[in-house]
């Protein structure tokens, strides 16, 4: 696992682990909120995608890509350990993506998103979404300076995930059952459970149901986004004046986290 979250630390002590964590968690919320400072000072709504490994981010960002064509102007910061494939897949849509590679880390960390936005032409953009790292753990411990969070459950994993990994689907703003038009196949996979399972752990509201291959709820879910940003640009409005993006973050940036309103629950 990776060493940056303290997930592969196990052997230190636990008081010393401890400290370091909520160092680490504090200064990364710190920052946090300088990047989204950023996408507010750019009038732009930023999303953090979350899922396991597989379960279909970059096939509906490209969906999501291809809907929204002439609505709303996309940029995608993306995730993984190694290569570019998922940032190449994007960019042959015509949005620029800003690749990440973290090598050993399992999650995405605000720092890593505020070095990766020098590569987006903000200025250009209405909404931008950072594709985690495929993980259903660490990344839910990490804000990423982003104004919504959306997980996504396949129906190619367990129906009891949510109950298994509670923590990243509680700090969902949305969560969606991907490649539904596999359910015929599938008779393992359960939505009713899928959804009781969510609700144990979020509250009444059922998840959205979408289908990159057969288009099914990508309506609903394109709804969702243009509200979003429809929403973002009555309090940020994209006025041209935006501040000019340090490379660093120090004294004078320094905004805090701080509570943003955010999309309604699923």
């Amino acid at each position: 696992m990776c060493q940056s979250c303290g997930c592969g630390a196990g052997s230190k002590p636990e008081v010393e682990t401890i400290k370091v964590l909520e160092n680490l968690l504090a200064e990364n919320d710190r920052l946090a909120g300088h990047v989204r400072h950023h996408f507010d000072d750019h009038g732009v709504f930023a999303i953090n995608l979350m899922s396991s490994p597989g379960a279909g981010k970059t096939s509906l960002l490209e969906a999501t890509i291809e809907a929204l064509a002439g609505d709303i102007r996309i940029g995608v910061v993306e995730g993984d350990l190694e290569t570019e494939n998922d940032a190449d897949r994007i960019r042959r849509h015509g949005v620029p993506a800003a690749q990440i590679t973290t090598g050993v880390a399992c999650h995405l960390d605000a720092r890593m998103v505020h070095d990766a936005l020098e590569a987006l032409p903000l200025e250009d953009l209405d909404l931008v979404f950072v594709e985690n790292v495929g993980n259903l753990v660490c990344p839910a411990d990490f804000d990423v300076g982003t104004h919504a969070n959306v997980v996504l459950l396949s129906v190619t994993e367990g129906d009891d995930k949510p109950e298994k990994y509670p923590v990243i689907f509680r700090v969902a703003d949305l969560v969606m059952i991907t490649k539904t038009d596999l359910l015929p196949y599938l008779e393992e996979f359960d939505p009713a459970r899928a959804e009781a399972s969510l609700a144990k752990v979020r509250g009444d509201g059922a998840p959205m149901r979408v289908s990159r291959k057969t288009g099914d709820g990508m309506d609903a879910w394109t709804g969702w986004l243009k509200a979003q940003v429809a929403d973002h640009r009555k309090h940020h409005p994209k006025d041209g004046k935006a501040h000019t993006h340090a490379h660093h973050a120090h004294g004078d940036h320094e905004h805090g986290h701080h509570d943003h309103e955010r999309g309604s629950a699923a």
